[in-house]
């Protein structure tokens, strides 16, 4: 009985040993490594089969779209979901990810077109952004005009928020090529160009009512830098701010490239943590 107690005592200093070595292992491993082993081993090569463009969703939108523009099929576009995320973090700082959608040249297309035409195509224009944020766990904060702001709660794996949050942009550009446009084209009005820009900060939420009700806004850091990343970028384009691409996936980082002529531009944003000019990054 003795040699039995002394044998499972051994034991249990063997599985208490390993397992304080594993610990150390884990605290070893870089931070970077250990988000990406939780992320699931997901080779980011495949992005692109997981970005939306099959021919299914693609042929769906396209038949919205088309009744839309002939009245035939009214979108229920609506920002309660995000309202409803929001409510639950008034007056507190989030750290989200932020993403302006803009169509380039609204001005020119509400010269030349009746306004109900106008309407229709960017209320339904709106609904399908709006599909494809909803599809990748995104929220739709507000419609700002011709342009939509969504955002993505950082969570506890930036990483994966960060790369999630490229692949649904990359969907929306997807979704307007392949879906939208095409329509457009058959029914001889002209295609629509949007642009894309993408930050990551500090956002204070904020209720400008005391009512339940009352509509909830973001204030900050990541809604400022989207704003002024997508007004650099070019049409039919997706850029992101270092903060973000410095946390993509090395492969999805590859397809993106340094935007140089800002700072010839008098771009002089400073990166808070590093002191040096924000760096902005654009889809080759």
């Amino acid at each position: 009985m003795m040699i039995s107690n002394k044998i499972s005592s051994i034991t249990e200093d063997k599985r208490g040993l390993k397992h304080k070595e594993e610990m150390k292992a884990v605290e070893d491993t870089p931070t970077r490594v250990l988000d990406r082993m939780i992320e699931g081993n997901i080779d980011a090569s495949t992005s692109e089969e997981q970005i939306i463009d099959s021919q299914t969703s693609l042929a769906k939108t396209q038949v919205r779209f088309s009744e839309a523009l002939r009245e035939h099929y009214q979108y229920d576009t609506s920002i309660k979901r995000g309202q409803k995320y929001l409510l639950k973090h008034v007056s507190s700082k989030m750290s989200l990810v932020i993403i302006y959608i803009d169509i380039v040249e609204s001005t020119n297309l509400s010269m030349t077109l009746p306004a109900e035409k106008l309407v229709t195509i960017i209320r339904a224009f709106s609904h399908e952004m709006s599909a494809v944020t909803k599809s990748y766990n995104g929220y739709v904060l507000k419609y700002v005009g011709d342009a939509i702001i969504v955002f993505f709660p950082s969570g506890f794996n930036k990483y994966l928020t960060y790369d999630n949050a490229v692949r649904c942009a990359r969907s929306m550009m997807k979704v307007l090529k392949n879906g939208i446009n095409p329509v457009l084209n058959s029914d001889d009005f002209a295609q629509l160009r949007i642009k894309i820009g993408m930050a990551e900060g500090e956002n204070v939420v904020v209720q400008y009512g005391y009512d339940r009700s009352s509509q909830i806004d973001l204030i900050g850091y990541g809604m400022n830098m989207a704003a002024k990343i997508t007004s650099l970028t070019a049409p039919n384009k997706i850029s992101v701010g270092e903060n973000i691409y410095e946390m993509l996936h090395p492969k999805i980082q590859s397809d993106f490239e340094e935007l140089t002529n800002l700072y010839q531009d008098g771009w002089k944003y400073i990166n808070h943590k590093t002191g040096k000019v924000y760096k902005v990054y654009t889809l080759k």
